[in-house]
């Protein structure tokens, strides 16, 4: 232990701690969970010399505010935001020193939705199943952040390093999930995957960590499908369509199992502009390939 904490100054609508999540627990019904925008995360420790995998803070839209008990070295990436130290102008992208007692304040996302925040030493909670990730679906590892908490801060173990460039490219005006149809795209209705890549779809509010959910055309049912299938596993980037006919697309808290048919699944490195887009994002959904023709 480095000795230093963090004080939850602000918490933020939902702060919580993410890692690289805990792979491998699907037939124990626990979903990998982990950051959202892994690049993110992984870049955002690579600029405070921490490892890949390392525990740092996932903000939602409004940020979070901090204060070290010690002087300690952070790094903010992902979603764009003002970053300041003592309400001064601090940089985003960059390793930033944040003496202690200072308050670092991470502010309201202006491109994207989910901000990541590193400390050199990496958040120290305790572990569960080998991760310090906070999954919302099952409960497991720290709860989201409250105002007043304190959060121990590891050794640090690697020099930070600026970048010359940052660029962000994951958030457009329109949000483009390639999918690969099935495996239960033949409980559908002929027509239906021309639904799915031709109707104007967007990022719906009720959104979150388990999955993306989307307003727009239902896609209906076959005839003689209308019940539902035994539960069969379930993966991220999954495109399950519940009973209204509307897809949701899993995320990283995503229940391990269902009984809905998946129309098709988003391959996982377009998930973070995913986990990126606001709520209103025009969605374009495009099969990359199929047994038989899509349109």
């Amino acid at each position: 232990m480095s000795g230093a904490e963090l004080h939850v100054v602000r918490a933020g609508a939902l702060t919580t701690v993410q890692d690289a999540g805990r792979a491998g627990f699907a037939h124990l019904g626990v979903p990998r969970s982990g950051a959202l925008d892994l690049p993110a995360h992984r870049l955002a420790n690579r600029l405070v010399g921490n490892p890949a995998e390392a525990a740092g803070l996932e903000t939602t839209v409004s940020g979070c505010a901090l204060r070290p008990s010690r002087t300690v070295v952070v790094a903010v990436t992902g979603a764009g935001c003002p970053v300041r130290v003592d309400g001064r102008p601090a940089a985003w992208g960059a390793p930033v020193v944040v003496p202690g007692g200072s308050v670092l304040d991470i502010g309201q996302a202006t491109v994207g939705l989910r901000s990541y925040v590193a400390v050199g030493g990496g958040l120290a909670v305790d572990t569960v199943l080998g991760s310090r990730a906070t999954d919302l679906l099952s409960g497991l590892g720290p709860a989201p952040l409250a105002a007043g908490g304190l959060l121990p801060v590891g050794p640090q173990v690697g020099r930070s390093a600026a970048a010359d460039v940052l660029p962000y490219g994951c958030v457009g005006a329109e949000l483009v999930l390639p999918f690969l149809p099935g495996p239960r795209d033949d409980w559908f209705a002929p027509g239906a995957l021309r639904t799915l890549v031709t109707g104007r779809y967007a990022v719906s509010p009720a959104s979150n960590r388990i999955g993306l959910r989307v307003l727009g055309p239902a896609l209906r049912r076959a005839e003689g499908r209308e019940g539902e299938l035994p539960s069969e596993g379930m993966v991220p980037g999954a495109v399950q369509v519940p009973p209204d006919g509307r897809p949701v697309v899993f995320l990283a808290d995503h229940p391990t199992t269902g009984g809905y048919p998946v129309i098709g699944v988003v391959p996982e490195e377009s998930l973070p502009a995913a986990a990126q887009s606001p709520p209103g994002t025009r969605i374009r959904f495009v099969a990359l390939r199929s047994g038989r023709p899509v349109l």
